[in-house]
């Protein structure tokens, strides 16, 4: 019987699942819209400077390189890892910053100078974070999710009950710490995964032991070192990725996927990978077909959009680190606005990367790289008008915080907003992190991983299972890849 295998889509979890599929014996090929592949995580190169479209964050890397080991191989390999120290800095004001160390009594003098006694809660919360960080990796994170039963154990039962893991996160942190700049640095990795602290369980206080324990990373060379990366694996395994390749529609025979339609051709596998937005890939099928309905969809708690600037600044800038971010404003009501009043931001919170202070070859000698980000209610229109009100706001607000001139030394300007998202990725209201990460939409309760009238449809990414982010990428790459492996082997009876 045949193994080969068509994957859809060449974001993360896409190349994740080809090249995991390959080394299992499987003949893979990947079809791609875009004229790049990396999905999310693609780069793109302008007037000298280097951007990073979609992540920066390099978090998790004991995910990474556990995906890279796989293959023989270790992240060093490819690309070169700085753990960044300061892991980031946070603006509250004028001349009101604070720089998150890397280095664990560093940390815990900082807490103590803000709150006194908090070193010892610190410590105390990291462990927890930790427990749980390790119970994920272990009874959560690979499973393909299929029902509740996937996690049951009597362990994980009560494990769960002891370390009341369904409690709002941000009302966990509040009791802990009383002073709003240390909630703050505690608040922000939850933000990361797409969701709002107050809907979030405390379950993932795991984010605050991969961010103030495990550390922020960088890949020299930039994230899309990542995607070259695993484009080695795949050239290696004889993968061939087939770009500007959109898939028009699905060929079905008797609840079976027999082939696509793209580049006016059908091409046809054994198996099927859609590592395209789930809700599009779902579109393309009928009715009937599909896993679920739109009234489903329309239903389900998004995590944020985003309104990005690419900037070529033609200096080098003061009082910036390599992540900054900008509380100078009221986080909770730039919350409200995104998960509750659903409209543009008032005043928003937003993020500036400026990877140049670590990576010399991603700006002009003497110049910098940045990129800020602004987290914004999915499914809005975005206009030129708009997107100008806000370069305006958060650019003035910038030279402000930082009491320095930027705009006028700015020599490349982009921006990316929702339509962009919709446009390049075909996601889902324009989305830019999947699922908001509540307590009724995590684990077994995301999307599934499989079609349930489609025997030979398989799904990955942000959308289903284990959420968002590159390592959750990675991982639902090999859930999607094992889950194949397991149903072939069963149809030749293999053990």
């Amino acid at each position: 019987m045949s193994k080969k295998v068509i994957v859809t889509g060449a974001g993360l979890s896409g190349l994740s699942a080809a090249a995991q599929l390959a080394i299992r014996g499987f003949e893979v090929e990947v079809y791609e819209k875009n004229d790049i592949p990396g999905g999310r995580a693609r780069h793109f190169k302008s007037d000298g400077f280097t951007f990073d479209m979609g992540p920066t964050w390099y978090w998790f890397p004991e995910i990474f390189e556990n995906f890279f080991r796989k293959f023989g191989y270790s992240t060093i390999d490819f690309y070169k890892l700085d753990r960044l120290n300061p892991a980031y800095r946070i603006f509250y004001g004028v001349n009101d910053c604070i720089d998150v160390p890397a280095e664990d009594k560093e940390l815990f003098e900082l807490f103590e100078t803000i709150e006194k006694g908090s070193s010892k809660k610190l410590k105390k919360f990291l462990k927890s974070a930790y427990n749980n960080y390790q119970f994920a990796l272990k009874e959560i994170i690979y499973k393909p999710g299929y029902g509740v039963g996937n996690y049951l154990s009597w362990f994980s039962i009560t494990r769960a009950l002891k370390h009341n893991f369904f409690s709002s996160y941000s009302r966990y942190i509040k009791s802990l710490f009383k002073e709003n700049r240390l909630q703050r640095i505690l608040e922000f990795p939850i933000t990361s995964l797409g969701g709002s602290p107050q809907k979030a369980p405390c379950f993932y206080n795991l984010m605050n032991y991969v961010d103030l324990k495990l550390g922020t990373w960088y890949p020299q060379g930039g994230i899309y070192k990542i995607v070259e990366a695993i484009l080695k694996l795949l050239d290696g395994l004889q993968v061939s990725v087939h770009l500007n390749s959109p898939v028009e529609n699905y060929d079905i025979i008797d609840n079976k996927v027999t082939g696509i339609y793209t580049r006016g051709k059908n091409f046809h596998a054994d198996y099927f990978v859609a590592s395209a937005d789930y809700y599009h890939a779902e579109q393309l099928l009928a009715k009937e077909c599909r896993n679920y309905s739109d009234k489903y969809w329309d239903k389900k708690k998004l995590s944020p959009s985003a309104l990005i600037y690419f900037l070529g600044v033609n200096k080098k800038l003061d009082n910036l680190q390599h992540h900054n971010l900008f509380y100078d404003a009221s986080f909770d009501d730039h919350l409200k606005d995104l998960y509750d009043h659903l409209k543009w931001p008032e005043a928003p919170v937003f993020y500036v990367s400026c990877c140049s202070k670590t990576d010399k070859k991603a700006a002009p000698a003497g110049m910098e790289n940045l990129v800020i980000i602004i987290p914004v209610t999915p499914g809005l229109e975005d206009t030129g008008k708009i997107k100008e009100h806000y370069y305006d706001l958060v650019t003035n607000r910038l030279e402000h915080i930082t009491q320095q001139n930027i705009r006028n030394s700015i020599v490349y300007k982009k921006s990316y907003a929702q339509s962009d998202f919709i446009t390049d990725y075909n996601a889902f209201q324009g989305n830019a992190y999947g699922l908001a990460n509540t307590l009724k939409q995590s684990g077994f309760l995301k999307p599934k991983i499989r079609n349930r009238h489609l025997t030979n449809m398989f799904y990955t990414g942000q959308l289903t299972l284990p959420g968002p982010g590159m390592p959750s990428a990675l991982v639902s790459g090999e859930i999607a890849a094992s889950e194949i492996d397991k149903l072939h082997r069963k149809s030749m009876k293999i053990t």
